[in-house]
């Protein structure tokens, strides 16, 4: 049994700054007034408890809005991607069975072709209200949300989330991090990420304020951590280096009071790490995905330094393994077991069961060292084989990212007939820099059958909405050249 959040947490701290946007603040009484305002409206457009909707919009303070007004109304969210096409999203709707999609005025003609229902952000607030009571607890097994994976192979699978699966994570995000009165976490991860979602559900289960802003803004995002404004943000490599590329710039460090840079989306490469570290800046990593309502686990600020690299011990609820290993640094798949993983997935994989003997599959290849430190070293679906040798792209990313001409590097494996695959590289630079010197940086850090075959200079690299590099889209470049 859970108490709904945002009811309970307005009833404990009315008073508390909720969230910020540009230049306004919400407490938490304001944000559940408008909320059941808007849930009042829901209703009034026939969207009834247990109904599943889609919705539509960017990270703006009228999408927290919609969404704790869905949340209170007892409706399945299908959180979609804005940064998608017409075919992807007409995809998950399909799939979904969502009834109605709610979309901002802006994005309405990204489902203008679609079939299903739709209902803007500017129509539900000129609606009526319709009384209703919303619920005060909830069962575990609620669906809260529903979000698509990012496809990295096959279909997207529509993942469940429930109530259970949310407090779970955040509790357990909790225990770790620590909290702290004067908290305030930044969100520049878009809302419709498991990141960024689960930064607003922790807000309302720690009393926490967030910080929003609509999109990643490096120089923003310095001046907050320098300035003292916020006290955690949560961030990818990129995001990462962009941060600490304007920090460098104005010759400044973090905010004192700056706790923690909370680092997923796939490994973050060691130069990284010492960068911050010269700057003050606390970077944990930190592991999760879809199905897992975003941390499994993540390093704690003490281990920090010791255990540069890792993605720490699994958090409290939790339990990792390492698949088909008994010996400590031995690699293979990790597998993740605990009430923050999805009970299944909607649609098409809907019959799917997401365990193995009760264990998730991440398709990640890691490895947990004598102690329990988790450590990812890539997707099992990135691994490249050459010559009967295992090659890992996020090895030879994080060489080539520690050359201080080099902003952001992406491998992946092509076929080749002598050795069945061969890496190749792709490079965003930030100074000048040839193919040969890159390979000869690479070939002093490398075994020779690491080093990439091929390096292609580019404008940028291919990412997902939550600036995660996609290594299969590589390939794609290779054939434009």
């Amino acid at each position: 049994m859970i108490p709904n959040w945002l009811m309970q947490r307005a009833y404990l701290t009315p008073d508390k700054t909720a969230f910020s946007f540009k230049s306004e603040k919400w407490t938490f009484a304001q944000l559940k007034d408008r909320a059941m305002t808007l849930a009042r409206k829901l209703r009034t457009n026939g969207l009834n408890e247990g109904n599943r909707i889609a919705l539509l919009g960017p990270s703006n303070a009228e999408m927290v809005f919609i969404i704790h007004a869905c949340i209170l109304a007892g409706l399945e969210i299908v959180m979609l991607n804005s940064r998608l096409t017409k075919k992807e999203i007409e995809y998950q709707l399909d799939d979904s069975g969502a009834t109605t999609v709610i979309v901002s005025d802006e994005l309405k003609s990204v489902v203008s072709d679609t079939a299903v229902r739709q209902l803007s952000f500017s129509s539900l607030n000129d609606s009526a209200e319709q009384v209703f009571v919303t619920r005060e607890i909830w069962e575990s097994d609620r669906t809260i949300t529903i979000m698509y994976t990012s496809g990295t192979t096959g279909f997207p699978k529509g993942v469940r989330q429930t109530a259970g699966n949310h407090v779970s994570s955040a509790l357990s995000s909790v225990l770790n991090l620590g909290l702290d009165e004067e908290d305030v976490w930044l969100c520049a991860m878009p809302l419709f990420h498991i990141s960024g979602f689960s930064i607003l559900v922790r807000s309302v289960l720690y009393g926490m304020e967030v910080q929003l802003h609509e999109k990643f803004d490096a120089v923003k995002s310095a001046q907050a951590v320098g300035s003292g404004s916020v006290t955690r943000m949560s961030v990818v490599s990129l995001t990462l280096d962009k941060v600490l590329r304007e920090l460098e710039k104005e010759n400044t460090v973090a905010h004192p009071s700056f706790k923690t840079m909370l680092a997923g989306g796939g490994p973050v490469p060691i130069d990284y790490l010492n960068r911050a570290k010269a700057l003050e800046v606390p970077v944990l990593q930190t592991y999760g995905m879809t199905e897992t309502s975003s941390q499994t686990a993540t390093l704690s600020a003490n281990d920090a330094m010791r255990k540069m690299g890792s993605a720490g011990k699994p958090l409290f609820f939790n339990q990792i393994k390492i698949k088909d290993t008994e010996t400590p640094g031995d690699k293979g798949e990790v597998f993740i077991r605990g009430p923050h993983v999805t009970p299944g997935y909607i649609g098409r994989f809907s019959e799917l069961d997401p365990l193995e003997d009760g264990w998730l599959p991440t398709g990640d290849i890691g490895y947990l060292d004598e102690e329990g430190y988790l450590y990812i070293v890539d997707r099992r679906s990135d691994l490249i084989i050459s010559g009967g040798e295992n090659i890992y792209p996020a090895e030879i990313e994080n060489i080539l990212a520690s050359h201080p001409n080099v902003r952001e590097a992406g491998v992946c494996g092509i076929e080749h007939l002598e050795w069945g695959s061969v890496p190749i590289a792709f490079v965003v630079m930030s100074g000048e820099l040839s193919a040969d010197d890159l390979a000869s940086f690479c070939e002093e850090r490398l075994a020779r059958y690491k080093v990439p075959k091929s390096f292609y200079i580019v404008d940028k690299l291919p990412r997902n909405a939550s600036n995660k590099l996609l290594r299969r889209k590589l390939k794609e470049l290779v054939d434009l050249e």
